[in-house]
């Protein structure tokens, strides 16, 4: 359930902005989605030119272009732990972010998943010192209302949809596209794409989700954009939390 909207071009804003923020000698999480394929690509051409970063990817779409634009790879264990060298700054899309509305708006939470990789999107997103959001107008909105991407263990499909019924919200297997069947995570799990209406309290519905068995990982992401770099027809839009 990939998201759209938005034109290539502030995509591609907004992703070669955050990508100009990255400095020498950084570990840099590589985030998944056509948005932050952009500052993946922007890294490599930074990376010809003599700049020198590794990579730690949140999927095999990540780690294959990543490869092809010449990043060298560093394994999520490889840079978090004693003695590692952390990850200094995650670049990563998003399906919407809320985004408060005035004269000083904020970056607010998060509803990552479209790709299907946001249970090691979080884990790269929380671990580095900042993360960095690359997102086209489309994705912004005042109040968090798409349907929420929550991985889950093959055998806990059911009791899980038992359990997102039960929090007020709809449960839909993702379908794989091209092939008979569901999506299948790269970690081998389901995913279920659950409708909850507009999303109120955010962080509530995340203890929510994270606390129910079965689950591996869902898609709201409260607490973890430092920066939200809005890629326009013009220009970049730079929201910080």
């Amino acid at each position: 359930m990939k998201t759209s909207g938005g034109s290539d071009a502030a995509k591609r804003r907004a992703g070669e902005s955050a990508a100009e923020a990255v400095a020498d000698g950084d570990v840099v999480g590589l985030g998944t989605g056509s948005t932050a394929a952009h500052a993946i690509r922007r890294l490599g051409d930074r990376v010809d030119a003599g700049l020198e970063v590794r990579g730690v990817a949140t999927s095999f779409a990540s780690r294959e272009l990543a490869a092809e634009c010449g990043i060298p790879p560093l394994d999520l264990d490889e840079a978090v732990g004693p003695d590692a060298p952390g990850i200094d700054v995650a670049i990563d899309g998003a399906d919407q972010v809320a985004v408060g509305r005035g004269d000083d708006p904020t970056a607010g939470p998060l509803i990552k998943g479209g790709g299907a990789a946001h249970a090691c999107e979080k884990l790269v997103d929380a671990a580095a010192d900042r993360f960095l959001v690359v997102a086209d107008p489309s994705k912004e909105a005042p109040v968090l209302d798409r349907s929420v991407p929550v991985e889950v263990l093959p055998a806990g499909r059911t009791a899980v949809a038992e359990a997102v019924r039960a929090a007020d919200g709809e449960p839909a297997l993702r379908r794989a596209e091209r092939k008979d069947g569901p999506v299948v995570t790269d970690n081998g799990n389901l995913v279920l794409d659950c409708a909850f209406g507009e999303i109120e309290d955010p962080d509530a519905l995340a203890t929510t989700l994270a606390t129910t068995p079965g689950v591996v990982e869902h898609g709201i992401f409260v607490g973890l954009a430092d920066e939200v770099h809005v890629g326009t027809e013009t220009g970049v839009r730079i929201v910080t939390r």
